[in-house]
C-alpha cells in the first residue's frame, strides 16, 4: 500500500543525488512533487523524465529564490503537505585556522539558512492543510564532532536544533518535525568528499575511503534508497507519532576523524 499517495511534497536540491532518489520515490509512492535544484540541465532531464513532476530553478541560500521557489510549488501543487529540506555542500575541508571566512559562511548559508528560509515559507502553508510534516538532512556529523569539517559539522549541528525547536512550536497545529542522519552516501558526493580529505591529509584515497568505512558498524556506504525509504516512512501515518528526532541512516558512526 502507497504510504503517501495524494500528498503535496517539496524536495529541494532534488536534479540528483539523494534528493533525485527521494523524489522518485514519493512519485513511485503517488505523491505531488515539485523539486528544486541550482543546475537547470539536471532539472530539466528530471521533468522530461517524470511527467507531473514541478521544478524550479534556485538557490535556496538566497531569499528571492525561495519565495519565488514556493510561490511556484503553491501554483504547481495547490498547497503543500510535505517539505523536505534536502540541500546542502559539503564545505572546505582542514583544519581551522586554515579555513577561509567566505566559505565558511556559504557552508552555513545553503546547509542552515536555507533550511530556515524554506521551513519559513511553508510553515503557513502546512498550517492551512491543518498539518504535515517537514524532514531536514542533518548528517552524522550533526551527531559527532568532525575533525576537519568544522563548517559542515557546525551547520548539520544546528539543523538538529532547528529541528527539535521546531518539532516544539509546530507540534501543536499537526506539524511533525524530524531531522535524517545519513553517514557516508556512496555516490559522486562523497567521492568529492574523499578527494577533498585526502588532498587536506596528504594522503591516498583509499586511505580516506577505508577510514569511512571503518568509521560505522556495518563496514558500509549507505544507499540514498536506504534514506529515501526513511523519509517516506516518517511522511506516512505509520511515523504519526514521530517528531522532534534526529533518526541515523548510517549503519552504526561509532565516530568521525582521520582515522
Amino acid at each position: 500500500m502507497r504510504q503517501v499517495a495524494g500528498k503535496r511534497a517539496l524536495i529541494t536540491a532534488a536534479a540528483a543525488g539523494i534528493g533525485r532518489v527521494v523524489a522518485e520515490t514519493l512519485l513511485d509512492e503517488g505523491a505531488h512533487v515539485h523539486v528544486c535544484d541550482i543546475d537547470s540541465d539536471g532539472l530539466a532531464a528530471f521533468a522530461a523524465a517524470r511527467r507531473g513532476l514541478g521544478t524550479t530553478v534556485a538557490d535556496v541560500s538566497k531569499e528571492d529564490d525561495v519565495d519565488r521557489l514556493f510561490d511556484e510549488a503553491a501554483a504547481h501543487l495547490g498547497g503543500l503537505d510535505i517539505l523536505i529540506n534536502n540541500a546542502g555542500i559539503a564545505g572546505p575541508a582542514g583544519p581551522i585556522e586554515a579555513l577561509d571566512l567566505e566559505a565558511w559562511r556559504l557552508t552555513l548559508a545553503v546547509n542552515l539558512d536555507g533550511t530556515f528560509l524554506c521551513c519559513r515559507r511553508a510553515v503557513p502553508m502546512l498550517k492551512e492543510a491543518g498539518g504535515g510534516v517537514i524532514v531536514n538532512m542533518s548528517s552524522t556529523a550533526g551527531l559527532f564532532g568532525y575533525p576537519r569539517r568544522s563548517p559542515y559539522a557546525s551547520a548539520k549541528w544546528a539543523i538538529i536544533g532547528l529541528t527539535k525547536t521546531l518539532a516544539m512550536e509546530l507540534g501543536p497545529f499537526g506539524i511533525r518535525v524530524n531531522a535524517i542522519c545519513p553517514g557516508a552516501v556512496a555516490g559522486d558526493r562523497i567521492e568529492r568528499v574523499i578527494e577533498a580529505a585526502a588532498a587536506s591529509r596528504g594522503v591516498s584515497l583509499e586511505v580516506v575511503r577505508n577510514s569511512y568505512l571503518r568509521q560505522t558498524s556495518m563496514r558500509t556506504f549507505v544507499d540514498a534508497e536506504d534514506v529515501a525509504a526513511t523519509i517516506v516512512f516518517l511522511c506516512s501515518a505509520a511515523a504519526a507519532r514521530i517528531s522532534g528526532q534526529a533518526l541515523a541512516v548510517d549503519g552504526h558512526t561509532e565516530g568521525l576523524g582521520d582515522d
